[in-house]
C-alpha cells in the first residue's frame, strides 16, 4: 500500500511540475494574420446616438469589435472573456459607457456557436462583467428601459440542439444582479424576437419560437410559437392568434419592427403555413396580412429580420438573404443593393441592420461576410475590409517559400495566402486569392506543386483547382450503380496518401481512392456509418418552410487519416459516432470505436489524428454538443483501436467541446488541442492541459497543423481567420525537459534558421491608412527565443538570508554577443531586460557591428551599436547574458530561397562593402579628430579673452585662423554647413556622398562586381583621400604651431594626435 501511495505522489508530481504558467508564455504570441477581405458573419450592431461615430459590431463567432472612427479602424475589446460568440450588442444611450452583450448568436444554422449568458461594461468595453444566464446558451435581444437603465430585458432563444427552461424573455430591475424569467412557454420555445415601444417603456411584444435541431434535420414552428403582448413591464403578457388577425395553424420564426415615428405601426414577418408579412395599425392588438410575395424574404430559420425607416413608417427593410425594400408599408419590395453580376457587390446573406434614429441614411448592415456602411440609404456602400472575423474549418500548408496558408470559410469559399510576406508592411487583403466557391471547407494542395490541388464546397463538391488559371475541375465521386446514392457530409472527409502523392480519398458513406489525382474513383469500403435510414430524410429537413440545403446530410463520413509509418493504414471516423480502421487498405475493415463508458454514442468524430511515432496509436477528437452535451471529448489509443483512454474525463463544459488536435511530430509529449472555446497546450502528452491566452481569444480552434520547416503552429478559427504561432521549439524544450527550464535565470532556445531575404514595397496601395487590413507579419532577421526568471522580493530576502548576503544591484539589461565562425565577436546587442518572467523574442538584424559615419553632431555616449555590413551564410553563436547568468545557441544564416546566389558573388560583395567600411570610419575618425580640436581651440578662446596682454590678442587671431581652417577641412568631408531653410544641397558630391553612391551600388549587387562597382568604390576611395591628406598635413605643420604658440602662454589642453591611416 505505501508502495501505490508513494507511485501516486511521484506520478501527481510528475503531472504538476509539467503544468505550464501560460503567464510566463506571454512573450510568444500567435500572430493574427487575417485574412479579413472576406470578413465574416456579423450578428450585431449597435451605435452610440450622440456619437455615431462609435460602433460595436458582434460576430457570431469572432467577438465584440469596437469602432471609434466611424468604422474607419477597428479593435477587438471582447478577447479575455470565455468566448467569443456574440448573439446581441445594446448601448445605454444615456450613458454610453455602459454596453450589454449577449452570447450565442440567435441564427440556428447548422455551424451556429453557442455562448455563455449576459456581460457588462461600464467603460465602454474596456472591462467586462459576467451578468449571468450562462445557461441561456444563445441570447438574440437586449432591451434597456430608457428611463430606467437597471431594468434589462433579455430575449434568450435558447440551444437549438436540445430542450432545456433557460430560454424565454428575462429581465433584471437591478443592472443585472438578479433575473426574472417574466417569459416562458416551453423547454422548446425561445424569444426569436423582442421589441420595445418607443413611446411607452412598459409595452413590449415578443416573438416566441419553437424550433429544434438535430445532426440530421432540423424543424421550425409548433405549438409554442406565437406573439405576446404586455403592457407592464412583462409582469402579464397576452399571446395573440387568428383571432387578432394572425395566420391560424401552428407558426414558425417570427421577426417585429416598430415605426419610430408612429409606433402604433407594427410589422411582423411571420413564418406560418403561408409565410406573409403581417401589418398592425393600433399598436398590436390587430394585424392584417399586407403580403405574401416571395419580396418579403426567404429561410425564415436563418433571417426573418425587419427595420422601420425612423421617420416613414411605411419605409421597410426585410434583411434576409438579400435586403429588400418597401416604400409603401409591405405591399412591394426592391432589391435595395446587387451582389452577384456587379463590380459593386455586397455579400448577401444578411443578418443585422441598424438605422441612425434621426438620420435614416445613415445605416448599417452586417452580412455573412461582414460589415458594410452606407451614408445615402444604400445608393452607395463602403465594405469594412478589416474585420478578420472569418470562419474557417480546415488550415492546411506548401511548402513554398514563404509558405502559404489554405482553408475553406463558412459562406465565404476557399482561399490560399502567405503565411507571411518578404514586403514592407502587413499581410494585405489583396495577397490572397480565392480558388474555389460556396461554403469553403477543406483545401489540400499538391505536394508536387502547390499551383495545384483540392479544394472542397458543400455536401462534397470538390474540385481539383488551378490556384493560377482559376480553373477548378470537378472530381466528386460517383457510384458506377445509379441506384445508389452517395451521401456526403456538409463538411465531407479528404487526405492525401502520405505514401503516394498521386493517391487521395474522399468520403461519403463510403471510402473512395483516386490513384490519379481524383480522374477515377473506386469504393474500397463497405458503407462505414450506422446506416440509420430514420436519419437520411434530410429532404424533409425545414419544419414550416423546407430548408433541404444537405446541411443536415447525415450517417456520413467526416474524417480519413492514413498513417506515414504504414502503408495501407487508414482510419475513419463518422458522424454518428462510429471509428473504423482497416490495416490492409481498404480490403477489410474493423469497428474500433470505444467502449468507454465515457464515450457518447451517436458523437461526432471530428477528426482522427495518426501519432507520427507509432503505427497503432491515433487520437480521436470527438464532440456531441449536436446531442446537447457541451463536454470535451478526446481519446487515444495505442493497439490500433483495441483499447481507448479517454483523455479529458475530468473538463466541463467551460472547458469548450474539443474541435482539432496536432501532435509535434518532433517532440511527443507536446500537444495542442482547439476547443469551441480556444486553444490548449499539453507538454505531458495530454496529461495535463492549459489553456492559450497568450494574445490569443476564446476562439473556436477549429484546425491546426505544423509547418515542418519552419516549425510554425497554424491555427484555423471559426470567428477570427487564422494565427501562426512562430517557431514552436521552445515549448518543444519545455515538454522535453519539463517546464522548470522557465524558472532558470536565463535559458536562450534553439534558433530558427534566418535568412537575408530580399523585400519588396507593398503591392496595390502603400500608404494606406486605417482602413486598410493589415495582418501581423514576421519581423524580419533573426528570431531569439529566450527566458528569464528573476525571484520576487519574498525569494530574493530568502535567499540572501540563507547565503548571508547583501543585497546587489538589480539585472536591467541583456547582453548578446555574436560571434563567427572563428569566434571572433562580431555584434554586441543590449536591451533593457523584461520586466516580466518568463518566455520573450528579440530579433538580430543580421549584420555585423558597424561604424558611425562623420557628423557635426556630437555622437551619443548610450547610443547603440551601429549596425554594419550583413552577414555572410554559415552559422552563428549568439552568446546571451543577463546578470550572471548566461546562455548560448547557434544561428544559422542563409541566403533568400528565391534567388540563386552563389557564395562566391555574396563573398566578393562583401569585402567591397567592408573596404567602403573602413574609408567610412577613416573619414569619422578624421572628423571627430577635428571636432575635437575645435573644441581644444574655442576652450583656448574662453580663457585667452580673459587674459591681457598683445600675446594673448595674437593668441586670439591664431585660434580664430585655426577654428577656421579645421571648419574648412570638415566642409572638405560632409560639405559646406547651409542654415538656410528649406531644402538644399551642396553645389559639389562631398566623399560621403560617394561613399553612399557606392555603397547603393554595391549592395544591390545579384552578380559579382563589375566595372561600375569598382569605379564607385575606387571613386569614393579617391575623394575621402583627397580630403584626408590636407588633414593629415595640418596636423603636421599649422596645428603643432598653433599648439606651440599657446603652451608657450602656460595654458595647454592640448593631447598628441596620430597621423590618419587606415
Amino acid at each position: 500500500m505505501k508502495k501505490i501511495f508513494f507511485l501516486f505522489v511521484i506520478i501527481s508530481s510528475t503531472i504538476f511540475a509539467q503544468q505550464i504558467d501560460i503567464t510566463k508564455l506571454k512573450g510568444m504570441k500567435p500572430r493574427a494574420i487575417g485574412p479579413a477581405g472576406m470578413s465574416g458573419r456579423i450578428t450585431a450592431i449597435d451605435v452610440v446616438n450622440s456619437n455615431p461615430d462609435i460602433i460595436y459590431v458582434g460576430a457570431a463567432s469572432g467577438g465584440v469589435w469596437k469602432s471609434e472612427s466611424g468604422g474607419i479602424d477597428w479593435a477587438p475589446i471582447f478577447d479575455d472573456q470565455p468566448l467569443q460568440g456574440i448573439g446581441a450588442i445594446a448601448i445605454q444611450q444615456n450613458n454610453p459607457d455602459v454596453v450589454w452583450v449577449g452570447t450565442g448568436e440567435g441564427n440556428p444554422r447548422n455551424s451556429l456557436n453557442g455562448g455563455y449568458g449576459i456581460y457588462k461594461s461600464l467603460d465602454g468595453g474596456k472591462t467586462w462583467k459576467s451578468m449571468g444566464l450562462e445557461k441561456t446558451r444563445n441570447i438574440h435581444r437586449i432591451i434597456i428601459n430608457r428611463d430606467n437603465p437597471d431594468i434589462v430585458y433579455v430575449g434568450a432563444i435558447g440551444s437549438p440542439w436540445g430542450e432545456h427552461p433557460e430560454r424565454g424573455v428575462f429581465k433584471t430591475t437591478d443592472g443585472g444582479k438578479t433575473w426574472n424569467k417574466v417569459l416562458f412557454v416551453n423547454t422548446k420555445t425561445g424569444a426569436a424576437d423582442l421589441v420595445v415601444d418607443p413611446t411607452n417603456p412598459n409595452k413590449l411584444i415578443a416573438a416566441m419560437w419553437e424550433h429544434r435541431r438535430k445532426p440530421w434535420t432540423f424543424n421550425s414552428g409548433g405549438p409554442g410559437s406565437g406573439l405576446y403582448i404586455t403592457y407592464d413591464s412583462g409582469e402579464n403578457w397576452k399571446k395573440l392568434s387568428d383571432k387578432d388577425g394572425l395566420p391560424k395553424g401552428n407558426l414558425g420564426r417570427i421577426g417585429l419592427a416598430i415605426a419610430p415615428s408612429n409606433p402604433k405601426i407594427i410589422y411582423a414577418l411571420i413564418e406560418a403555413k403561408k409565410n406573409a408579412l403581417y401589418k398592425s395599425e393600433d399598436g398590436g392588438s390587430k394585424w392584417k396580412k399586407v403580403n405574401d410575395k416571395p419580396g418579403i424574404g426567404n429561410r425564415p430559420f436563418y433571417y426573418s429580420d425587419l427595420s422601420v425607416d425612423p421617420i416613414n413608417e411605411n419605409r421597410i427593410y426585410s434583411v434576409f438573404t438579400y435586403v429588400n425594400v418597401s416604400e409603401d408599408g409591405g405591399k412591394s419590395f426592391k432589391q435595395l443593393m446587387p451582389a452577384y453580376r456587379t463590380n459593386v457587390g455586397v455579400h448577401p446573406d444578411h443578418h443585422a441592420w441598424w438605422i441612425h434614429p434621426e438620420n435614416p441614411n445613415y445605416m448599417i448592415d452586417g452580412n455573412d461576410g461582414g460589415l458594410n456602411i452606407t451614408k445615402d440609404r444604400g445608393k452607395t456602400w463602403r465594405f469594412v475590409e478589416n474585420l478578420p472575423v472569418g470562419q474557417f474549418y480546415h488550415i492546411s500548408y506548401d511548402m513554398e517559400y514563404p509558405y502559404n496558408l489554405y482553408g475553406g470559410m463558412q459562406d465565404n469559399g476557399s482561399w490560399a495566402g502567405p503565411a507571411y510576406v518578404l514586403k514592407a508592411q502587413g499581410i494585405r487583403n489583396a495577397y490572397w486569392q480565392e480558388i474555389s466557391f460556396g461554403d469553403g471547407f477543406d483545401v489540400v494542395p499538391d505536394p508536387k506543386n502547390s499551383r495545384y490541388g483540392y479544394s472542397m464546397s458543400q455536401q462534397g463538391f470538390v474540385v481539383r483547382y488551378d490556384r493560377e488559371t482559376g480553373n477548378g475541375k470537378i472530381v466528386r465521386p460517383t457510384h458506377p450503380d445509379p441506384n445508389v446514392k452517395l451521401r456526403f457530409n456538409w463538411n465531407s472527409a479528404i487526405a492525401l496518401d502520405p505514401h503516394d502523392n498521386e493517391t487521395i480519398y474522399f468520403g461519403s458513406q463510403f471510402v473512395h481512392k483516386s490513384s490519379n489525382k481524383g480522374h477515377e474513383w473506386d469504393i474500397i469500403s463497405p458503407d462505414l456509418t450506422t446506416n440509420d435510414a430514420s436519419k437520411q430524410k434530410q429532404h424533409e429537413s425545414g419544419g414550416i418552410t423546407m430548408d433541404a440545403t444537405g446541411a443536415e446530410n447525415h450517417t456520413t463520413i467526416l474524417a480519413i487519416t492514413p498513417t506515414k509509418l504504414e502503408k495501407g493504414v487508414l482510419w475513419v471516423g463518422t458522424d454518428d459516432g462510429l471509428i473504423q480502421l482497416t490495416k490492409d487498405g481498404g480490403q477489410t475493415w474493423a469497428n474500433v470505436t470505444p467502449k468507454n463508458k465515457s464515450f457518447p454514442k451517436g458523437s461526432w468524430i471530428a477528426q482522427i489524428k495518426a501519432s507520427p511515432y507509432n503505427a497503432g496509436e491515433a487520437y480521436a477528437v470527438v464532440n456531441n454538443y449536436r446531442n446537447f452535451d457541451f463536454k470535451p471529448y478526446l481519446f487515444r489509443t495505442r493497439d490500433y483501436g483495441k483499447t481507448w483512454q479517454s483523455l479529458l474525463d475530468k473538463k466541463d463544459e467551460t472547458f469548450g467541446y474539443s474541435l482539432s488536435l496536432i501532435q509535434d511530430p518532433i517532440e511527443k509529449k507536446l500537444l495542442f488541442l482547439g476547443t469551441e472555446n480556444g486553444l490548449y497546450i499539453s507538454i505531458n502528452e495530454g496529461a495535463s492541459w492549459t489553456k492559450w491566452t497568450a494574445g490569443y481569444p476564446s476562439v473556436p480552434t477549429m484546425d491546426l497543423d505544423i509547418h515542418p520547416r519552419e516549425n510554425d503552429l497554424v491555427i484555423g478559427t471559426f470567428g477570427r481567420s487564422f494565427y501562426v504561432l512562430d517557431d514552436i521549439r521552445p515549448l518543444r524544450k519545455l515538454a522535453k525537459s519539463g517546464s522548470a527550464e522557465l524558472n532558470k535565470a536565463l535559458k536562450v532556445y534553439e534558433a530558427p534558421k534566418a535568412y537575408i531575404n530580399q523585400i519588396q514595397q507593398p503591392s496595390g496601395t502603400r500608404f494606406g491608412g486605417n482602413a486598410i487590413f493589415n495582418g501581423e507579419n514576421r519581423k524580419r532577421g533573426a528570431m531569439v527565443s529566450y527566458s528569464i526568471y528573476k525571484p520576487d522580493s519574498k525569494e530574493k530576502d530568502a535567499v540572501q538570508r540563507d547565503a548571508k548576503k547583501a543585497p546587489k544591484k538589480k539585472s536591467d539589461s541583456l547582453t548578446v554577443k555574436i560571434y563567427n565562425s572563428g569566434n571572433t565577436l562580431i555584434r554586441t546587442l543590449k536591451q533593457k531586460a523584461p520586466s516580466e518572467n518568463g518566455m520573450h523574442r528579440m530579433y538580430w538584424d543580421l549584420t555585423e557591428k558597424g561604424v558611425r559615419r562623420p557628423s557635426r553632431r556630437k555622437a551619443n555616449t548610450n547610443a547603440p551599436e551601429p549596425r554594419g555590413v550583413t552577414v555572410l551564410p554559415g552559422d552563428y553563436k549568439l552568446v546571451m547574458q543577463y546578470g550572471k547568468a548566461k546562455d548560448s545557441t547557434i544561428v544559422s544564416v542563409a541566403y533568400d530561397p528565391r534567388v540563386d546566389m552563389p557564395m562566391a558573388t555574396l563573398k566578393a560583395k562583401y569585402d567591397l562593402l567592408k573596404q567602403l567600411e573602413q574609408k567610412t570610419a577613416l573619414a569619422g575618425k578624421a572628423v571627430e579628430q577635428l571636432k575635437e580640436s575645435k573644441k581644444i581651440a574655442d576652450s583656448y578662446k574662453k580663457q585667452l579673452k580673459k587674459q591681457k596682454g598683445d600675446q594673448y590678442k595674437q593668441a586670439i587671431k591664431s585660434t580664430d585662423s585655426i577654428t577656421k581652417t579645421i571648419g574648412k577641412l570638415i566642409d572638405g568631408m560632409l560639405g559646406k554647413e547651409d542654415k538656410r531653410q528649406g531644402i538644399t544641397r551642396n553645389p559639389q558630391p562631398t566623399p560621403m556622398t560617394f561613399i553612399s553612391t557606392a555603397g547603393r551600388y554595391v549592395g544591390s549587387l545579384l552578380q559579382m562586381p563589375g566595372k561600375t562597382e569598382k569605379d564607385a568604390i575606387q571613386n569614393a576611395h579617391e575623394k575621402v583621400n583627397e580630403v584626408i591628406k590636407p588633414i593629415n598635413a595640418f596636423y603636421k605643420t599649422e596645428w603643432p604651431q598653433y599648439r606651440k604658440q599657446i603652451e608657450n602662454l602656460n595654458l595647454t589642453l592640448f593631447k598628441n594626435f596620430k597621423e590618419l591611416t587606415e
